[in-house]
């Protein structure tokens, strides 16, 4: 059965809706009412209006997903990046979102991903476990001289003195600290 055409008044109620619930990209507002068989004209005219009466916001946008993907996911700066970039948001807008992440929380971020990978690579050799653990943050999306860092960190000398220096009794030895 075909859906009965939304007219371009009801589908801005039902953005500014969805807005006011949650922030939403330029993009995927886009791709929604051209969902709806709404012309381009009109979806620009919805667009204006949902930016100004501040529903819409690429730049809020922008930092509200950085701090979530960061956070709740374990992303990186560069899988973050990219994924802003494929929502169509401006550059500058993902450069001062990725500016505003807490260089500390960062790494400790990136730090427990690798300590949790770690634990499921017992039984492999130490160089298995870095190739393995730098593939898993690379696929996170953090740079490589970030995951060099929380790697060296993770298994520096002072942290597992007396562990026979191996990343994989370092991570032993952690796991009996818990």
């Amino acid at each position: 059965m075909p859906r009965k055409p939304i007219t371009p008044e009801n589908a801005f109620l039902r953005l500014a809706t969805l807005c006011a619930r949650s922030e939403q990209a330029e993009g995927d507002l886009r791709k929604k009412l051209h969902d709806w068989g709404l012309t381009e004209s009109d979806s620009d005219d919805i667009i204006a209006r949902l930016k100004q009466e501040r529903y819409l916001d690429n730049e809020r946008y922008a930092r509200a997903y950085c701090r979530d993907k960061l956070r709740f996911n374990g992303w990186g700066r560069i899988k973050i990046a990219f994924m802003l970039r494929g929502k169509d948001i401006e550059q500058e807008y993902i450069d001062a979102a990725l500016a505003e992440i807490n260089e500390e929380q960062y790494a400790s971020i990136l730090e427990d991903a690798l300590i949790a990978k770690a634990k499921t690579l017992i039984g492999k050799s130490d160089e298995q476990m870095q190739v393995s653990l730098l593939r898993f943050a690379s696929s996170r999306g953090f740079e490589q001289s970030a995951i060099f860092r929380a790697m060296t960190r993770i298994s520096s000398p002072s942290k597992i003195e007396g562990a026979g220096g191996s990343m994989r009794t370092q991570e032993i030895s952690l796991r009996n600290e818990d």
